[in-house]
């Protein structure tokens, strides 16, 4: 079967919150580390509010009816990028559906997406840990490249 994207609606925030839960397991079992809190009622709740309000892109990957994977996009704007641009702050492929060019299929619409909104960039984070070098590739291969910097915060009360 074949993979297709649509973007997806408010009534589609329970299964980007289930995906979003899966991707941030799969992020704290690689580094060891309860690094997110997550709660699917929340999650689900915010996701429905941003893609309401049109804060949040999601784009959703399937096959027949199953979401194997999503894509959020989110603006940002800063002087360095000359104006604004967009940040990719989730992508995550179901383990299943990897080396099937779901992850590069999203990524392609995402750039369209762009495009479409006058962005001038796409920003996308991966942890600098041997446990993601793979995502380190698979964005270079997309035509990503490394721009400086670590991804730091501060959790806020």
């Amino acid at each position: 079967m074949s993979i297709h994207t649509t973007q997806a609606q408010p009534s589609d925030a329970p299964i980007i919150a289930e995906l979003v839960g899966e991707l941030l397991q799969e992020i704290m079992a690689a580094i060891g580390t309860k690094a997110f809190g997550f709660s699917q009622a929340d999650t689900e709740a915010r996701a429905r509010s941003w893609l309401t309000d049109g804060s949040y892109t999601v784009l959703l990957a399937h096959e027949g009816e199953v979401a194997v994977g999503f894509l959020a996009l989110s603006e940002s704007r800063a002087l360095y990028a000359e104006g604004a641009f967009g940040t990719i702050p989730e992508l995550y492929v179901r383990p299943g559906f990897r080396s099937r060019k779901v992850g590069a299929t999203l990524l392609a619409e995402a750039k369209q997406c762009a495009g479409s909104k006058g962005w001038t960039r796409l920003e996308v984070t991966t942890p600098p840990l041997p446990q993601f070098d793979r995502t380190l590739v698979f964005y270079e291969r997309q035509g990503f490249s490394i721009s400086g910097g670590r991804k730091m915060k501060i959790d806020l009360p």
